[in-house]
C-alpha cells in the first residue's frame, strides 16, 4: 500500500524533504520507521531507535503500535518543548 510520509522540523532539514510518498507492505507504524531505517543514510539517522521521535498518523498522535491504512499520512517530529 502506499502512504504519505511528512517530516517535519528538525527531521526536515536533515532530509532535505518535508515528504515523500512511500510504497510499504507494514502494518503499523513500527514496521513503517523500521523500512525507513532502512534506506540508511539520513533516514536511518533521524529516524534510529532511541532518537526522540514522535509521529502522527492522519493528523492524530499515534504509537508503534498504530495502524497503517492506504494512502495515510503519516507525520514524524521532533518532541517539542515550549518556553
Amino acid at each position: 500500500m502506499k502512504v504519505h510520509v511528512r517530516y517535519f522540523a528538525s527531521l526536515r532539514e536533515t532530509l532535505g524533504i518535508s515528504g515523500e510518498p512511500i510504497e510499504t507492505t507494514s502494518a503499523d507504524v513500527a514496521g513503517l520507521r523500521a523500512q525507513l531505517i532502512a534506506l540508511g543514510g539520513a533516514h536511518a539517522e533521524c529516524l534510529a531507535p532511541g532518537r526522540a521521535v514522535r509521529v502522527a498518523v492522519n493528523q492524530v498522535m499515534a504509537q508503534d503500535s498504530t495502524l497503517l491504512v492506504a494512502d495515510c499520512e503519516v507525520g514524524f517530529f521532533p518532541p517539542v518543548t515550549g518556553g
